[in-house]
């Protein structure tokens, strides 16, 4: 278990498989921490000023901080950044990945405030790319958002650069709470500011917890001398530059993606972006306790392995990666899918948020749940190919993906007829929705096609890559987990109507006893199936969580 002195070294080194688990538990936990925090500025946001236009417009400016970072440094953290650092402190003396982590932060300081600067000039522009279906006074609203928020990007990027050192030293404890504690930012900010300042609070939220982030991360950083170090050349910043190079093609057209999908969405309705983000922030709860855990859990040991030419140790560790994403997301997406109407009801309707607003909410979260497990399955290929400074094949996939978004975009959202048969699986009437609403599911149902062939490409390059990666664990997996998952669903369903006439009239209570009971008693279910069918990657996790308890966590 590592700790905050990077100074040290480990004293004693678990096993492979639970070491994944063990760094996987960590940045599980502090995703789940985030996320559970989301879901409260989600509440808040909700409770204080519902799915309004105002709400829509304050998601799409709020978007844009968040699209810079994602530009100029999320890309680069797992593409370039833990890859380059992690080959530092496994071949070089520590004092030289000490400098160029300060090379790295210092350069990406001044780009970044550059970049933020160009954009408060260029704010109107950018709310028109994001917002065009907007009527004038949201659209103006949201010029004034995106230019108080747009400082966070510079918060962001060197949050980001920090997390990428401590995720290379095999430190995660800080990383994983710096998700959080930006929710904290706006969980705080809103309720307590919102009768002076109204929705410009979520704006000081935004604001406050990028801070925070900073903040988070140095109790981590103690014993690490980072300065101000301008070195254009240094030769570590050059091959972090080489290989995300590759990758800002793919980043700039999924951002592109991004724009185009907020912009169709503008013109579905004043309300579709908030409910669209409001049913985002369910399927990432799942998606961040378990893909992007596992997958930043087994990237440092995959860079080090593949840094070695270590290739069994390398497949080794990305095959349990990949076992464990399936073992536990295929049960969530279908457990989440069931369950979506009250859970949503649960979380969102207070206050402000309406009966509509959590059928079109469920609506758009089940229609996103299509491409979860796909989603899921992306992150650790995409982090292995990473793993093996191979920046260029995730960034052609990228592209394509957004191809395949586009050509989904337009074939499901214009004619009903494609989209009956799906949307009549989410318990909806095709023939009674709205043009608008179409069009709304469509842009959801296409965001689910881009993650399937994403991942698919990315399955099949890699194997090509490597000469070969056996399937028939995975495929094992997939099978038991999809039975067991299917029967706790049908389990779930079955049992929902029969709860629900007699917990209903209890109201929140009853919907709390409703989601508790039903995903209490599903998980269990799974979790006895997956014990008896000989599911070891359950049984490794059990193993993990009773190793850490007996240790007082």
């Amino acid at each position: 278990m590592e700790t905050g002195d990077l100074s040290s070294t480990q004293a004693t080194a678990p096993s492979a498989g639970e070491s994944v688990a063990q760094s996987a538990g960590i940045l599980s936990l502090g995703n789940a921490a985030s996320r559970v925090l989301g879901l409260v500025r989600q509440i808040v946001i909700a409770s204080l000023f519902g799915a309004s236009g105002e709400v829509s417009a304050w998601r799409v400016a709020a978007a844009v901080p968040t699209m810079i970072y994602d530009l100029l440094i999320e890309g680069m953290l797992s593409a370039a950044l833990v890859p380059v650092f992690s080959e530092y402190l496994a071949t070089r003396p520590r004092e030289d990945l000490w400098r160029l982590a300060s090379v790295v932060l210092s350069v990406a300081a001044v780009v970044l405030g550059a970049v933020v600067l160009l954009l408060e000039v260029l704010a109107p522009q950018v709310a028109w790319l994001m917002g065009g279906g907007f009527p004038p006074d949201l659209l103006a609203l949201t010029v004034r958002f995106i230019r108080l928020m747009l400082p966070a990007a510079l918060l962001f990027g060197l949050a980001g650069i920090l997390v990428g050192l401590l995720y290379a030293l095999k430190t995660f404890t800080f990383p994983a709470l710096s998700g959080a504690v930006f929710n904290l930012g706006i969980v705080l900010a809103a309720p307590l500011l919102a009768g002076h300042l109204g929705i410009y609070s979520l704006c000081v939220g935004v604001l406050l917890g990028a801070a925070f982030q900073v903040v988070a991360l140095l109790p981590g950083l103690r014993g690490i001398p980072l300065r101000f170090t301008l070195a254009w050349r240094h030769a570590g910043l050059r091959r972090i530059g080489a290989l995300y190079a590759p990758v800002v093609a793919s980043l700039v057209v999924s951002r592109a993606q991004i724009v185009v999908d907020r912009n169709l969405a503008s013109h579905t309705g004043e309300q579709s972006i908030a409910w669209m983000d409001n049913a985002t922030t369910l399927f990432q709860f799942p998606h961040g306790l378990i893909a992007i855990a596992i997958s930043l859990a087994v990237l440092p040991a995959l860079s080090q392995h593949a840094a070695r030419r270590d290739e069994e140790g390398y497949q080794a560790t990305l095959l349990r990666g990949l076992r464990l994403v399936l073992a536990l997301s295929i049960p969530a997406t279908v457990g989440l899918f069931v369950l979506a109407r009250p859970i949503i009801r649960l979380i969102y309707e207070h206050g402000a948020f309406t009966a509509l607003d959590t059928q079109w909410t469920s609506t758009a979260l089940r229609c996103y749940l299509v491409g979860l497990v796909f989603a899921s399955v992306d992150w650790p290929l995409n982090y292995a190919m990473y793993a093996r400074q191979n920046t260029l094949t995730p960034a052609l996939v990228g592209i394509f993906s957004v191809g395949v978004y586009l050509v989904a975009a337009v074939g499901f959202a214009a004619p009903l007829g494609r989209l009956g048969l799906l949307l009549a699986f989410t318990g909806l009437d095709p023939a009674a929705l709205p043009p608008g609403r179409v069009q709304m599911l469509g842009l959801v149902l296409a965001d689910a096609a881009k993650h399937t062939s994403h991942a698919i490409a990315m399955w099949f390059l890699l194997r090509r890559e490597l000469g070969g990666l056996p399937a028939r664990g995975l495929a094992g997996v997939a099978l038991k987990a999809g039975g067991a998952a299917f029967l706790m669903g049908a389990g779930i369903a079955l049992a929902l109507p029969w709860l629900g006439a007699r917990l209903g009239p209890l109201g929140t209570l009853g919907d709390l006893l409703l989601v508790g009971v039903c995903g209490a008693g599903g998980a269990a279910f799974y979790l006895a199936l997956a014990a008896l069918w000989g599911m070891e990657e359950m049984a490794l996790l059990r193993q993990t969580v009773a190793a850490r308890w007996s240790r007082g966590g």
